[in-house]
């Protein structure tokens, strides 16, 4: 509880300071406000606007699903908090004590849902894991989309298709029991092999381009300004990347569906191993913002996810975690140069976002209708084809990766009801 509270607190702090947002979209925003363009008052509702559906609709229904804090539920929440504060000498300590209050709500509210779910006629806690279960499946694919996004469509079949290959070969020597140390059979995790193959061949592609000698942009000169306010504010940085590799190390808090869903199961490595490579992908996002505009992410480039899954004690994980976002400030103009040096690079951000959004939206409609569908058999699929065509039709007053779990959540609060009226049996 102590470390939910404390990265309420500093997360809402970083925010009402201007110096660091968690949602990617807002970074340009609060740059243009710091620069004069933006008033405060717009500055919070934009915030408010980008980011309460998104901690409503996407973070809090995957934090019930799995009984782990999806960290966009706490962080979301944060930055709307700190950005419609004001930012003076009481608006700060206000913020720090919202952002606190917020924090432990989320926990406190999370332990009373699982209270809740038990006491209810259909107890469907345990269903809404399979809205998950797609995710760890098919997020292997995200590589092959972004190269099929950026480098042509052949070459994204190219890499589906290795990528596929080793996964298979991957399966077919864990049965075999092929590898081993000492007499100790050695099980690949099959996804994770998948995902680093394809996550070669992404850079592979986007290294081959090379920057044209004298059309260099050199984002570390033109920007340096902004690179030194954020490195100038590093000991926030290390403050809140401790405290989240410790709460993720305890199984508190997760920094990606994906991992969560693999925590959910009890694959903690796996869920590391799938924490890695989301990081590696979102450096460039992640870098580039940051140096455009001046503000960072509380979370950094989420490599303090990663610590906290890998790390066997929590202390330790507090002690590398700060030292790990500490380099990370620290490095940012050889990340800057390195990203001019090779613009297909820095391109790849982007395509790497949208690969698995677009991945996302996929895996977890199919898993919101397998939920939905253990809950009430038969009606589930018809309440999530529904109820998908018509947020469509109605354009998308709930973005489309959060319409399966939400929609999966709706059926069965519509199963309890149908129980307690007598119109529906409980399922079997």
């Amino acid at each position: 509880m102590v470390f939910v509270i404390l990265i309420g607190a500093v997360a809402a702090v970083l925010a009402n300071m201007n110096i660091a947002v968690f949602n990617d979209g807002l970074r340009p925003i609060v740059g243009e406000h710091i620069e004069g363009r933006l008033k405060r008052r717009e500055l919070g509702l934009t915030a408010f606007a980008m980011s309460f559906g998104l901690v409503v609709g996407f973070g809090i229904p995957f934090t019930v699903t799995a009984s782990i804090i999806l960290i966009h539920s706490i962080l979301l929440g944060t930055d709307i908090i700190g950005l419609i504060t004001p930012k003076n000498k009481w608006g700060t300590p206000l913020a720090a004590a919202i952002g606190a209050v917020y924090g432990w709500g989320l926990l406190i509210g999370l332990e009373g849902f699982v209270k809740l779910f038990e006491h209810l006629p259909v107890n469907f806690l345990e269903p809404m894991g399979e809205v998950g279960t797609p995710v760890v499946v098919t997020f292997m694919a995200f590589p092959a989309l972004a190269v099929a996004m950026q480098f042509t469509i052949k070459k994204g079949i190219l890499t589906f298709l290795v990528a596929a290959l080793v996964r298979q070969l991957a399966v077919f020597m864990n049965e075999g029991g092929f590898l081993s140390i000492g007499g100790n059979a050695i099980t690949l995790n099959q996804e994770g092999m998948a995902l680093i193959a394809g996550m070669i061949f992404l850079f592979g592609f986007a290294m081959r381009g090379k920057q044209e000698e004298g059309s260099s942009v050199d984002l570390a000169s033109i920007f340096s300004e902004k690179v030194k306010a954020i490195k100038k504010n590093v000991v926030f940085f290390m403050i809140i990347g401790a405290l989240i590799a410790g709460a993720t190390n305890l199984l508190l808090m997760a920094g990606d569906p994906i991992s969560l869903s693999l925590l959910a199961e009890g694959k903690q490595a796996d869920a590391g191993i799938a924490a890695a490579a989301r990081a590696i992908g979102f450096i460039p996002l992640v870098a580039s913002t940051a140096i455009a505009t001046g503000v960072y992410s509380p979370v950094g480039f989420t490599l303090i996810f990663v610590v906290g899954l890998f790390v066997p004690n929590v202390w330790i994980a507090v002690i590398v975690g700060a030292i790990v976002i500490f380099l990370e400030v620290m490095l940012l103009s050889v990340i800057a140069r390195f990203l001019d040096k090779y613009p297909g690079v820095r391109n790849s951000g982007e395509n790497i976002r949208s690969a698995m959004t677009k991945l996302l939206e996929v895996a977890l409609l199919i898993g919101g209708a397998n939920a939905a569908n253990m809950i009430a058999p038969g009606f589930g699929f018809f309440f999530i084809a529904g109820f998908y065509l018509l947020n469509e039709i109605a354009g998308r007053p709930i973005v489309r990766m959060a319409v399966g779990p939400v929609g999966a959540i709706a059926v069965g609060i519509i199963a309890n009801i149908l129980v307690l009226m007598g119109i529906m049996t409980l399922p079997q």
